[in-house]
């Protein structure tokens, strides 16, 4: 069989690989996936990508390959700014939209604590943020001076992005004069009081992500096989749903995946929560929560009051030990009744947690003139959409109740969907390679989204 472009999404736990065609016509097509897991633990993740590849079709020809992969890790990140609530913020809104996991984030000058926990992690990239453009210098400075000196000292070629006052770019620039690890300059992420700009800091990271592939086992020979775009899951899930809202308003996207949990939303509120919003939150936000997934952190979920509830849903109550035993045993893609409903409880857990940890709330604040309620965190009032995607969310049979069950169970105060929003399902489980695709063929992309969520039902 003959096709114009396979997509890889190479994740966590399983790998898939998309067939596309018809991409420059009116009627662009999908033809098929292949599965199988991911090989992260044989070594070398390409083993799993040829297995999926073969899963799709044995005398399979292709024209380009293009790839996203969350595979051990993912996009591993640290950021470093000034003030948590402000420049420290914007970084890691910048960082967590382009798709990255944030393994360590300090604000203010690094100590000598801080640099040892950077060289331990051995990040993909390290972002230096700090100070408004032409306000306080000396932070970043002395920030991006003691990573300089820890890549000299060493010998470690990690990327460094500089995203703070434009006024210390030059300086910034010969710190890291000399050396193998490359420096890329963007906009300030903060360059005024309560203005976020990560936009540009956003592109630069899926563009030094490509650059420099790293990640599982094996991933830096991806590259030999795959001629388009490699960006990281997360932040191709992002750009579809960015394409996906031009389209058909604002929305959410949960993806509950085996390591973690993803929520995405692209929405820039209501004007009457924006009147009482006390912090500038971006119109595209990405959220993910290390701790909640459904196979390597399936213990994380199913914690305290958590497991007696699923113990007595699932009838194993008071039989701790045997609801243990069976989250040990759970497989990567469940199969019998038994894992597929313990399956489905930790799907729910994990979502509705992710879900109330990414959106906004309103708080009390006390002053002179007496009790003022404010809003802080993302505003999902305006949303129209609640999307799904993943493995969880698009294969589980009872996706459809818990989605629903997450989205009416949220607490009160939290700056919620509305009660009427709409669902939708990623039937097709393409979401994150459209992002991908998107990247060059944005009209075909939108159009097989809208037929994923919409037209498959």
């Amino acid at each position: 069989m003959k096709v114009e472009i396979l997509v890889a999404e190479i994740g966590s736990t399983t790998t898939m690989v998309n067939a596309f065609s018809g991409l420059h016509t009116d009627t662009p097509q999908y033809l098929g996936q292949g599965v199988a897991p991911t090989s992260v633990e044989a070594g070398d993740v390409r083993i799993g990508l040829d297995q999926a590849v073969e899963n799709l079709g044995r005398k399979l020809e292709w024209d380009h390959f293009f790839a996203t992969s969350s595979a051990a890790g993912g996009l591993r990140m640290t950021v470093h700014g000034l003030a948590y609530d402000m420049t420290v913020r914007a970084g890691r809104e910048a960082a967590v939209g382009a798709g990255a996991n944030l393994y360590h984030v300090t604000a203010g000058k690094l100590r000598n604590s801080d640099i040892e926990k950077i060289r331990r992690i051995h990040p993909n990239i390290i972002l230096i943020a700090g100070g408004v453009d032409y306000g306080e210098r000396d932070t970043a400075l002395h920030n991006a001076e003691r990573i300089a000196d820890m890549l000299r000292a060493e010998e470690l070629i990690i990327p460094v992005i500089y995203a703070g006052n434009i006024e210390s770019r030059d300086e910034v620039a010969a710190l890291f004069h000399g050396l193998p690890a490359r420096l890329y300059i963007s906009e300030n992420v903060y360059p005024r009081i309560d203005e976020l700009n990560v936009e540009p800091t956003r592109a630069i990271i899926q563009e030094v992500f490509e650059e420099h592939i790293t990640g599982g086992p094996g991933m830096e020979h991806i590259r030999e096989r795959v001629d388009g775009p490699i960006v990281p899951t997360p932040g191709a899930v992002l750009m579809a749903a960015r394409v996906l809202q031009r389209e058909i308003g604002d929305l959410l996207v949960l993806d509950v995946g085996g390591a973690t949990t993803d929520v995405h939303s692209v929405t820039a509120g209501s004007e009457e929560v924006q009147r009482r919003s006390i912090a500038p939150e971006p119109d595209a936000k990405r959220t993910v929560e290390g701790d909640l997934g459904i196979y390597i952190n399936r213990f994380n979920i199913l914690r305290n009051e958590n497991i007696e509830r699923v113990a007595a849903r699932l009838g194993y109550a008071g039989r701790p030990a045997d609801l243990q035993a069976a989250l040990r045993a759970l497989p990567p893609i469940p199969g019998t009744a038994a894992e597929i409903a313990l399956a489905e409880e930790l799907t729910r857990f994990a979502a509705a947690q992710a879900l109330s940890r990414h959106a906004g709330r309103y708080r009390s604040l006390y002053g002179p003139e007496g009790k003022k309620q404010v809003a802080e965190g993302k505003d999902l009032t305006a949303v129209k959409y609640v999307l799904a995607t993943g493995g969880a969310l698009t294969r589980l049979p009872g996706r459809e109740r818990i989605l629903r069950e997450v989205i009416e169970t949220l607490p009160a105060a939290t700056l919620a969907p509305p009660p009427d929003v709409k669902t939708a399902f990623d039937w097709l489980y393409i979401m994150a390679s459209l992002g991908a695709l998107s990247t060059r063929y944005e009209c075909a992309a939108t159009a097989l989204l809208i037929r994923s969520f919409f037209a498959e039902n």
